[in-house]
């Protein structure tokens, strides 16, 4: 689950790399404002806190649906 965002930071490598191969430094690439573009990177991330509540949401699915069972 934590490996999610390798994806991520493999596509800010190569979106740095490119800027470079044409002579483009750090700013001409993320803006003059870089907390706006990291922001603007992962807004559509998943927080470890997401990811941490799916998977309690999961096992509290998951032990509910064993205990209805047992009651049958």
């Amino acid at each position: 689950e934590l490996t999610e965002g390798t994806g991520l930071l493999s596509g800010i490598v190569d979106l740095f790399e490119e800027g470079a191969a044409v002579g483009k430094g750090v700013l001409d690439v993320t803006g003059r404002d870089v907390a706006a573009f990291c922001d603007d990177l992962i807004k559509d991330s998943k927080t470890y806190a997401d990811i941490y509540q799916e998977s309690v949401n999961q096992e509290m699915n998951k032990a509910m649906k064993k205990a209805t069972d047992k009651k049958k």
